[in-house]
């Protein structure tokens, strides 16, 4: 028998507390603690161990509100191209920019293309290539897991997908960096409570 470091009912309560917060406190998060969740991030698994995450830390106001604007702009050019209404589109990337600029801190998590496999099939090139973004989403949860355990709420969001080059732009990152997510990140200014989840039987298939 393995040693047990975490009581089992207390490390599934906790677990189960996580939330995906979206309003926070005016409150910076300490450096010690930065550093902390970001070397929990480190120790994701990764295929053949190519820790393929990196992460592009917005500890300031005006890197945010640089990311929020390019990204914005994006926003704006597809619900054009969708044909939503002006006044839904302004709604919109208003929101998207003021959730951005509003949060203490902001990590971009990108996938290193540098790091992985080379291989002269596209079917293997394909595999590599997601096995690298699932190795990204993995240390994106060990740090919303270390943020939690820290006392901050956090958010994960996807919209850096809709815009990567605006991001990668906007931020000056290497061309080889392949923004994944955005994790929103701080001292929660309320709670949300939980949302229902499928049932494990509607999950799962065992055989």
């Amino acid at each position: 028998m393995g040693v047990q470091l975490v009581r089992r009912d207390g490390f599934y309560g906790w677990l189960y507390g996580r939330r995906s917060v979206r309003h926070f406190l005016r409150r910076p998060v300490p450096e010690r603690v930065l550093e902390r969740i970001l070397e929990a991030a480190t120790w994701a698994p990764s295929a053949h161990n190519r820790q393929p995450w990196r992460f592009a830390v917005l500890h300031t106001a005006q890197a945010r509100a640089a990311l929020a604007q390019a990204m914005g702009a994006e926003l704006e050019n597809d619900l054009q191209a969708d044909g939503l209404p002006a006044d839904e589109i302004t709604l919109q990337v208003v929101r998207s920019r003021q959730r951005i600029e509003g949060a203490p801190l902001g990590i971009l998590l990108c996938l290193d293309s540098a790091s992985l496999n080379s291989y002269p099939d596209s079917h293997r090139r394909q595999a590599e290539w997601l096995m690298g973004v699932q190795g990204v989403a993995m240390a994106a949860e060990n740090l919303l897991l270390a943020a939690h355990a820290e006392g901050l709420g956090g958010i994960w969001l996807c919209a850096p997908l809709f815009a990567p080059l605006a991001a990668c732009q906007a931020l000056g990152l290497p061309e080889t960096w392949q923004p994944q997510g955005l994790l929103l990140l701080g001292y929660p200014a309320r709670v949300p409570p939980a949302r229902m989840r499928r049932s494990l039987m509607e999950a799962t298939r065992f055989f």
